[in-house]
């Protein structure tokens, strides 16, 4: 039976005939224009490619067959797609385009268009594509507004989900072009906006497509209230608080504890012609951290890494840098019910038995802890676990066969200035274990290739998460992804325990077995000691100019700047 929506577990929250998402502001004015910074230049309008930097706020010229609800775990509503077929065995999903639906040239959207769309991001878009659409055996056109996807893995259920997410391409504008390269061709698109005018790498101005098929759409109400959306490129984080402050930009979202906490005695802010607002969220945390490269031999004994993780002093950190706002990581899912418990509930015991010749040694017997300060006891144990290792200190130098401790941690310029803050106190505490440390900056577009190509020793960086995770993990943790360059996969950890519990997330049937599954693999990874795990907030912070508004309901996966409008 056809369905105007998706959800992962359970019943959709709302039904066929609902007017708008509760989060919105249906009688928001569609007026005023949004001035907003990004931290990086750009040199392609493709977003789906491999190469090049696409601009912030690409993602507004292209719709997807259906649109995520904010208020709920996991669950999708009608938007290209008017309506939604999910086999009762699971094999097929099949998905029946809104007629009324049509690009920016005026050319309707079709099924023509979804098939390109799929076969095109899967075989030469993003890696992450790739490993999403790996259970999709074929996709099949039924007439100009039915196409059907047959489901190799009837156990992957989000995998119909992320279908619905499939962003659709015009097949007439993109058929002929190399998808491989960068373009700033403005490309026919089917999202809101469309791109009004871009000086390549300083700015990009986005304009409200008053043609917009899907303006009076339910799904679309209350959002896209900005009739013009500008971003400017500023390469450096203090002259962008600085745009925000003489008005060049129009909000600025704020993660430096030091800045915000001066931010909020500005003259402007105290007089209110500036407001700081504290958003709170209830998403997990995802992992913020040190990564090791574990293709470097340096990184490929866990105990290097454990000695390496008990010598970040976060207490000094957080009070001497962040003025104690913030909270130490413990977990690739902090900040939610995903968080793997102290010790392991039965249900977790049982799945994770299978796999005990392939857990982190210590994973029964322990629970998972990180020292919060860095005391004598701490530089004791990480020496005598690198000397477990085969590491001497001689001369102040750490060796092993000859041979010192020396790696890069390497930064974006950009980030640099913030992360270096934190970064050198470390690789102070690891000169005094003898290991030579260095910060390599290099600008954003040589930084991304390195990591792309995973030419790196340490990088810092940060993993999002969500409240049902599941394909995206092959991405981040999966062996093939590894190996694939371009994916997320940073740490390079190739381990069968951990695709086993990727693969029991994807096809849990509930919200339990997703859960225990989430603890497992939490638990796994925690113990594997891939990431140098930093901090987190659970909450957004940011200021804004008075005129620029925002709905008072603040969804369950936080604000979506997207609901808010000028006065």
């Amino acid at each position: 039976m056809a369905s105007h929506g998706l959800a992962l577990y359970g019943d959709l929250k709302l039904p066929v005939d609902f007017k708008h998402f509760n989060y919105v502001n249906a009688q928001a004015p569609k007026y005023g224009h949004l001035k907003a910074a990004m931290s990086h230049g750009f040199d392609t309008f493709n977003p789906f490619g491999i190469n090049g930097i696409a601009p912030t706020g690409i993602h507004l010229l292209h719709d997807s067959l259906m649109k995520t609800n904010m208020d709920e775990d996991f669950a999708q509503y009608g938007l290209i797609a008017e309506d939604v077929v999910l086999s009762s065995d699971r094999q097929t999903v099949t998905f029946r385009l809104n007629p009324k639906a049509k690009f920016n040239d005026d050319s309707p959207i079709t099924s023509e268009d979804v098939l390109f769309s799929f076969s095109l991001l899967k075989e030469k878009g993003l890696p992450i594509y790739r490993a999403y659409y790996q259970d999709v055996r074929e996709a099949k056109i039924l007439d100009k507004y039915r196409i059907r996807f047959y489901l190799d893995n009837t156990n992957n259920r989000e995998l119909p989900l992320i279908l619905g997410q499939l962003p659709v391409l015009s097949k007439k504008y993109w058929q002929d072009k190399d998808f491989s390269k960068t373009t700033l061709d403005v490309p026919v698109s089917s999202g809101p906006y469309v791109i009004q005018s871009f000086e390549p790498n300083r700015s990009i101005t986005y304009r409200r497509n008053p043609n917009y098929w899907a303006k009076d759409l339910n799904v679309n109400v209350g959002f896209y209230n900005f009739e013009e959306i500008r971003y400017d490129t500023y390469l450096d984080s203090t002259v962008m608080v600085e745009a925000f402050r003489s008005g060049l930009t129009d909000f600025h979202i704020e993660n430096v504890a030091k800045r915000w906490h001066a931010e909020q005695l500005w003259p402007e802010v105290q007089e209110g012609k500036l407001i700081a607002a504290e958003i709170p969220h209830h998403l997990p945390s995802g992992m913020q951290g040190f990564v090791f490269n574990l293709r470097n031999p340096l990184f490929q004994d866990i105990r290097v890494r454990q000695a390496m993780t008990k010598v970040l002093d976060f207490d000094w950190i957080n009070k001497n840098l962040f003025f104690g706002l913030y909270r130490r990581t413990t977990s690739f899912f902090d900040n939610s019910e995903l968080k793997a418990p102290r010790w392991p509930d039965k249900a977790e015991e049982r799945l994770l038995e299978p796999y005990q010749a392939d857990l982190p040694k210590g994973i029964w017997g322990s629970v998972f802890e990180l020292p919060l300060s860095v005391t004598r006891t701490e530089l004791r144990e990480a020496m005598d676990l690198l000397e477990e290792a085969g590491w001497q200190v001689k001369d102040n130098v750490l060796q092993k066969n000859g041979q010192p401790f020396r790696f890069v941690l390497l930064m974006d310029a950009l980030s640099a200035p913030v992360w270096e803050r934190v970064a050198l106190p470390f690789l102070a505490q690891l000169k005094r274990l003898g290991i030579q440390a260095e910060i390599q900056t290099l600008d954003y577009l040589q930084y991304k290739t390195k990591v792309d190509s995973f030419d790196f020793d340490m990088i810092a960086t940060v993993w999002g998460a969500t409240l049902t995770p599941g394909n995206e993990q092959k991405d981040y943790w999966g062996s093939i992804a590894a190996d694939t360059a371009g994916s997320n996969n940073l740490t390079g950890i190739k381990s069968p325990v951990v695709d086993a519990l990727i693969d029991h997330i994807i096809q849990a049937k509930s919200k339990k077995e997703l859960m225990t599954a989430t603890h497992a693999l939490d638990r796994v990874l925690l113990h594997s000691y891939v990431v140098i795990p930093h901090w987190y907030s659970d909450r957004t912070r940011l200021l804004h100019v008075p005129s620029l508004q925002r709905p008072a309901k603040i969804p369950l996966q936080g604000m979506d700047l997207m609901t808010w409008w000028k006065k």
